[in-house]
């Protein structure tokens, strides 16, 4: 549908603020938590104000990627067989020969 507003923050020489945008979704979301002016992830303080808690998040981007991700998570975007990373590579049939497999047309 035409006309849906959206809301994001444009910071000179740097472009949209990916760490506003974080912490917008993670409170919409009820990951960071948010009192009053403070900021705060799993029981953590990220920030008093949102100006410090996006400063917080650049310098720590360890955290910053575990709210990406439990974000993602939340919101169905991430599958489980895509966090569980590739299988043991000693699945497979060891006797098999991939040339035999192979016909000349």
């Amino acid at each position: 549908p035409p006309f849906r507003v959206v809301e994001f923050d444009i910071m000179y020489g740097e472009g949209v603020s990916k760490t506003g945008e974080l912490l917008d979704l993670g409170v919409n979301a009820n990951i960071v938590e948010k009192s009053g002016s403070w900021f705060s992830y799993k029981g953590e303080r990220v920030g008093q104000g949102r100006e410090n808690a996006k400063t917080f998040l650049k310098d720590n981007p360890e955290m910053a990627s575990a709210i990406e991700l439990a974000i993602r998570q939340n919101a169905g975007l991430v599958a489980d067989a895509m966090l569980a990373g590739p299988e043991p590579a000693g699945d497979e049939d060891e006797g098999a020969n991939p040339e035999s497999e192979l016909r000349p047309v």
